[in-house]
């Protein structure tokens, strides 16, 4: 039984990790109806833009604001540069565009930092935390938190605040929202920039756990898929609970399921995202889209 609840706690605080960049993904979907496939690669950037500032001697917190906002001009920036030129071509050249994001961001990482691992520091303490006979690490508990606290913020902006507001109009009925007076072009763009803040948030947290390097998203990015597809595209907090459905059913498989071990571990994120597809496309807790023709 000690060896279950472990599981279960390590599961949530991995599922943690997942949600935070689910979250990134659901908050650019909610803004432009687009997936954005270099989510990952895009908080991978921002968390080198993060490591030189600290190894500038900038203090954390400082560092971290800071490369927030960063990668929110960097989000304007890809949007009205790469995205807008393609935002009324069909669907499949968006997807193409943004996994060309994803390997323009890699080999820009690789080329200015290198692809030799780089240890990131944590803003939490490294005494884990000891509940009977659990171990939970401090880290764990502060990015859960952090997850936590982003999806409130999320929250109340896309429900109480105008401009919120008016970026969920505008991702569903543009025509509408445009004869209704909201700059369509203008939401699109600050949803991107607003997910790559997030998914900076997010890569600061993870980059402690998996140390920094160009390739460091990639798994973590799969599973974020299968969070946000699990919990529904539309539904921020389904996110942050399929990403802890995720990440429990991910250490539960890996410890009882013996041919699959560790080595399989990331075909647990594939079968989900299998399954939900077929079976409930929308995910646990999105909306069905109703589209009149």
């Amino acid at each position: 039984m000690d060896i279950f609840l472990q599981q279960v706690v390590s599961g949530i605080a991995t599922g943690g990790i997942y949600a935070s960049l689910a979250l990134a993904l659901v908050m650019i979907y909610q803004a432009t109806d687009v997936v954005n496939f270099a989510q990952g690669e895009m908080a991978m950037f921002s968390t080198y833009l993060a490591w030189s500032m600290l190894n500038a001697g900038v203090p954390y917190w400082v560092t971290f604001f800071a490369t927030v906002a960063l990668a929110f001009l960097l989000g304007l920036v890809i949007e009205r540069l790469v995205i807008r030129p393609v935002e009324s071509a069909p669907i499949l050249s968006i997807v193409i565009v943004t996994l060309g994001l994803l390997v323009i961001h890699n080999s820009i990482a690789g080329w200015i930092w290198s692809y030799i691992q780089k240890p990131f520091p944590s803003p939490f303490p490294s005494r884990p935390v000891h509940m009977g006979p659990i171990i939970v690490g401090a880290h764990d508990i502060g990015e859960i938190s952090v997850t936590l606290i982003v999806l409130l913020l999320l929250f109340a902006f896309f429900r109480y605040t105008p401009v919120g507001l008016a970026m969920r109009a505008a991702a569903h009925n543009p025509v509408s929202s445009r004869l209704s007076g909201i700059r369509v072009s203008r939401m699109l763009m600050l949803g991107w920039g607003l997910a790559a803040a997030f998914g900076a948030v997010a890569g600061m947290m993870v980059a402690p756990i998996v140390t920094l390097e160009p390739n460091m998203m990639g798994g973590i990015q799969i599973y974020a898929f299968a969070a946000a597809t699990l919990g529904g595209f539309t539904s921020p907090g389904g996110a942050v609970l399929g990403g802890i459905i995720v990440g429990v059913a991910e250490n539960l498989v890996g410890t009882y399921v013996r041919f699959i071990g560790t080595e399989l571990k990331l075909t647990v994120a594939l079968a989900i995202i299998i399954i939900v597809l077929l079976v409930r496309p929308r995910g646990l807790f999105g909306r069905a889209v109703v589209r009149r023709v």
